[in-house]
């Protein structure tokens, strides 16, 4: 009598491991849509020059791009600009700081200037990602794909300003650090229209 209770108490704990494996199989299925999402963003910045980068600035608007190439391309091109318009403003407080060589002004100005190139151009990509459709696609998307590349040379040549022996330390390290941030996400971005543009190919 003993071995038949014993039997019925493993049958029931049995049961109970079962129900409690469904249930939580089931609640563990109602949570893959936002993470199918956020993998979605993750393998596609895996062709990017800066995968890590990529996932980091783009996960959190996974809600928005969902499975999209192309909301995922507009998404790193806002990223792009965002970036670009608070380093610009923080490169124009920065000129204004006193203790600074002319040669670093100068610099910091230049950087001012072509820096609000690439905006223009991030801009100007993000308008034209709204009106893309498929009658003028391929035009549409090699103008965006010109003010991009454009925007990625004019951070390069940012950068380049701060390349001389003459300049304070601390302000060539914060600018050039910036910057290379800006030029890592205009690069992924551009990577991220391409594969946009290579689904319409």
């Amino acid at each position: 009598m003993a071995s038949l209770c014993s039997d019925h108490s493993f049958k029931f704990l049995l049961i109970l491991l079962a129900l409690n494996s469904y249930i939580n199989f089931s609640s563990a299925g109602r949570q893959i849509a936002p993470q199918t999402n956020t993998e979605f963003i993750r393998t596609s910045c895996t062709s990017t020059s800066y995968p890590k980068l990529c996932f980091e600035s783009l996960s959190t608007h996974a809600s928005l791009i969902q499975t999209s190439p192309q909301l995922l391309a507009h998404a790193a091109l806002n990223v792009t600009l965002s970036s670009a318009k608070s380093t610009s403003a923080m490169m124009v407080t920065l000129s204004k700081s006193h203790g600074l060589q002319p040669r670093e002004v100068e610099a910091m100005q230049d950087c001012v200037e072509e820096l609000s190139d690439t905006i223009d151009e991030l801009r100007k990509s993000i308008s034209e990602m709204d009106q893309i459709n498929g009658s003028n696609f391929g035009l549409m998307i090699n103008d965006i794909q010109t003010w991009v590349s454009a925007a990625l040379t004019d951070e390069s040549t940012c950068s380049d300003g701060f390349g001389g022996k003459n300049m304070n330390g601390n302000v060539k390290t914060a600018v050039r650090t910036k910057i290379v941030t800006i030029a890592h996400l205009t690069s992924n971005a551009l990577a991220l229209v391409n594969n946009y543009a290579s689904l319409h190919g």
